[in-house]
């Protein structure tokens, strides 16, 4: 007698565990490990499910269901990805469903993928060169049918003597500047045949086999270096300055592991920013390279994934340029993982879960393949500079520019002292004008950094100082003149701009502080000739602004970029030798354990667009603190100095890399509930874990979208087995879930907070 078999099957849902359903006989040797299924779910309710693991004991409980449909006959999640998957799910916890669904493209987890169709043309049978001039000279009175048929035997090559190949409607149509009526009309005589044929979406890469260049003496070292470490160690962080030409070395060590017939992963913060790195190394490795980011359509995704997977009969990807999500993919043969700019905040994971973070989990998967890891920055994280010092990564340095080209000159000017004698212009000081108004006399390009979008942060009433608020979020609106709404950039809610106060009825509401569209308008009143763009999400919500606004600055049709930190990421004009910072403080003064590490690598980079070319580039960076230590040590491009000053105080205060930190959010809609809650946990998790809880306490934003906000930080010890303190943290919120009336209670786990 045949034993049952059942099966483990992960649902995409936010729920602890997996799934066991009966295997009906008729699959019984044929569901495999990663195969989808679709199985049956509560009342009336089905979904696509991926097989975990088969098995022969059957569950406790007293009815198991049967899987409904197996819809592969070969896997879809390979082992490599199935270990991921768990690996994630235990260390960021949160559900292997709730991977499951960030890790598949929707129209593979729903299994709705359909491949795109095209119309293709050919002749509707072999007709002699006889039939072919009398089926010609009878179209005469159809002069339109006429010259379709004879473009059509143009592109096909017919009239070269070499007939056969086909032609896509779309071309032959464009081409003929024909009717689709008159291709209809030639076909119904029996002349042409259409038939449909897959075709990729998926843009096609440049040239192949381009030669590689020479490394300079200083990239030859640090090359040498890397290679040397690799030997010993899995992980190796490049630390090179801006404009160093890390990329370059990027490309030697992608195309080693290309002759080995190994898959390479390489990383980028955020695609659409880094659009030079991608055509250059599409430039080096043509077909093989594919991007994966979130603005693909699903299709696309899909198509991506099949041919990273080996599936897509048109070929396969060897290269992968992609952004988080990236680690996802279906690699079967991956020898190296880069992650560039790895300290970007990007690679972090919010909302919703799972909230990993893309850069640890590269390292991982590149772990499970036997690979090796690749971190580069010129401005690395504390955690991998510390782990880069300690001996647990490699590290390789590059402190050069490429050809020697001196690192920008960093000019402080202090907005205090302006405002006191009367010197600024709008929001410009002196120091930025006289730079800007030099650059733009020898034709030469600026960009201009400001981290706030919008024209203005706030509206205030001139007599009461009320403010406008969200209706949903504690937060105040942001003012944008191009549209006239007050907008909420939390939530999406907007208002029309007030015409009186609120709270007093006064007519007098004044704009306050500023933001990258306000500092548009008044850069076109203070140097009206000059051509002025902006880069920012508001101006770049299509999918092709980012390339369009990039490739008219490449090609000198703006003068001056304004934009938020989407313009210090990737960028490289030959033409650009001013960057202006417009308010650092922004970025010093947050309440935030990182704020300082984060300000130095974002001044650092922003000020790395400067003068990469043939000219040292000019930065002025506006203050009112110009003291300030973390100013100072961007002044003279001081890394280590940094690093040192920050590890000291994150030492004193066990702050990572000292520690490990997780971040526990509860909200509820009742603030008195959301309090009482709140307050239950922290208790429970300070008889557990003591002094190292702290909170509850509301966070800077202390309420969003109706949802009322509190926050608990706990601390782990580095020596401390992070699993065992995670299985207590997560008995303690699923206690608190029980308690009565905490169905409406929400509560998200933050790993490695960032």
């Amino acid at each position: 007698m045949t034993k049952t078999l059942y099966a483990d099957i992960i649902l995409p849902l936010a729920v602890r565990g997996r799934f066991t359903y009966e295997v009906p006989e008729r699959f019984a040797g044929i569901l495999n490990q990663g195969m989808r299924v679709s199985v049956p779910f509560g009342y009336n309710r089905h979904y696509t499910g991926i097989v975990c693991t088969v098995h022969n004991i059957r569950p406790s409980f007293s009815k198991v269901r049967e899987i409904k449909d197996l819809i592969d006959t070969s896997p879809s999640v390979n082992d490599f990805q199935l270990k991921l998957w768990i690996w994630i799910s235990e260390y960021y916890m949160c559900s292997e469903g709730e991977v499951m669904k960030a890790a598949l493209p929707l129209e593979i987890s729903q299994n709705s993928f359909k491949a795109k169709q095209e119309t293709c043309i050919m002749l509707a049978r072999n007709f002699s060169d006889a039939e072919l001039n009398k089926i010609l000279d009878n179209l005469r009175k159809a002069p339109r049918q006429q010259e379709l048929l004879m473009t059509y035997l143009s592109l096909s090559g017919y009239a070269t003597g070499t007939p056969g190949l086909i032609v896509r409607k779309g071309i032959l149509l464009s081409q003929s500047q024909s009717a689709p009526n008159s291709l209809d009309i030639l076909i119904s005589k029996g002349i042409l045949s259409a038939y449909s044929q897959p075709v990729s979406r998926i843009v096609k890469g440049g040239m192949t086999n381009e030669h590689v260049r020479t490394l300079s003496e200083a990239q030859s070292a640090a090359y040498d270096s890397i290679n040397h470490q690799l030997k010993e160690k899995d992980i190796v962080l490049l630390h090179g300055v801006t404009s160093s030409g890390k990329t370059e070395i990027y490309i030697h060590l992608i195309e080693e592991q290309l002759k080995k017939g190994k898959q390479v992963l390489y990383m980028l913060p955020e695609i659409a920013l880094t659009t030079q790195i991608i055509e250059r190394l599409r430039f080096h490795f043509g077909d093989q390279t594919g991007v994966y980011h979130s603005r693909l359509s699903d299709p696309e995704r899909v198509e991506i994934w099949r041919k990273v997977a080996g599936d897509d009969p048109s070929g396969s990807f060897r290269l992968i340029l992609g952004v988080r999500s990236s680690i996802f993919l279906p690699f079967n043969s991956l020898g190296l993982v880069i992650v560039d700019e790895e300290h970007d905040g990007s690679y972090k994971q919010h909302d919703p879960a799972p909230r990993y973070h893309a850069r640890d989990s590269a390292i991982m998967l590149a772990a499970l393949h036997n690979a090796k890891t690749i971190l580069g920055s010129a401005s690395p994280s504390i955690e991998s500079y510390n782990n880069a010092v300690t001996g647990k990564y490699g590290l390789a340095h590059l402190k050069e520019r490429y050809g020697l080209i001196k690192l920008p000159e960093i000019i402080l000017a202090n907005t205090r002292e302006a405002y006191k004698r009367k010197l600024m212009v709008s929001h410009f000081t002196p120091e930025l004008l006289n730079a800007m108004d030099n650059a733009l006399g020898k034709e030469e390009q600026i960009i201009l950094f400001q981290n706030r979008r919008g024209f203005s942060p706030y509206i205030e009433c001139s007599e009461c100082g009320w403010i406008p608020v969200c209706i949903q979020c504690a937060v105040n609106l942001t003012y944008h003149k191009s549209i006239n709404r007050m907008v909420c950039h939390y939530c999406g809610y907007n208002t029309g701009m007030p015409s009186k106060c609120g709270n007093c009825s006064s007519t007098g509401m004044v704009t306050r502080g500023f933001g990258t569209e306000k500092i548009e308008d008044e850069i076109k009143i203070v140097f009206p000739s000059a051509r002025v763009a902006r880069m920012d999400q508001d101006t770049t919500r299509s999918r092709n602004s980012f390339n369009r606004i990039i490739k008219a600055f490449e090609e000198r049709r703006i003068d001056i970029l304004i934009g938020t930190q989407m313009i210090s990421k990737g960028l490289d004009f030959e033409n650009l030798t001013v960057v202006g910072v417009l308010n650092a403080d922004n970025l010093l003064n947050y309440p935030d354990f990182r704020a300082h590490e984060r300000s130095f690598q974002m001044l650092e980079q922003v000020s790395g667009r400067a003068g990469r070319r043939s000219k040292q580039g000019r930065v002025v960076i506006q203050t009112s603190d110009p003291a300030n230590r973390i100013i100072r040590l961007v002044l003279r491009h001081d890394f280590e100095g940094m690093f040192r000053l920050q590890t000291e105080e994150r030492k004193s205060f066990n702050y990572p890399p000292f520690s490990r930190m997780v971040r526990i959010n509860i909200k509820h809609k009742d603030r008195g509930l959301l309090n009482q809650y709140a307050e239950n946990l922290g208790n429970d998790l300070k008889q557990l874990f003591g002094k190292r809880v702290l909170g509850p306490e509301s966070p800077v934003i202390s309420q969003l979208q109706q949802w009322y906000i509190k926050t608990i930080l706990i601390k782990i010890e580095r020596e401390k087995p992070p699993a065992k303190a995670k299985q207590l943290i997560s008995e303690a919120i699923e206690r608190i879930e029980k308690e009565k009336g905490a169905s409406s209670l929400r509560i998200a786990v933050d790993v490695d907070p960032y």
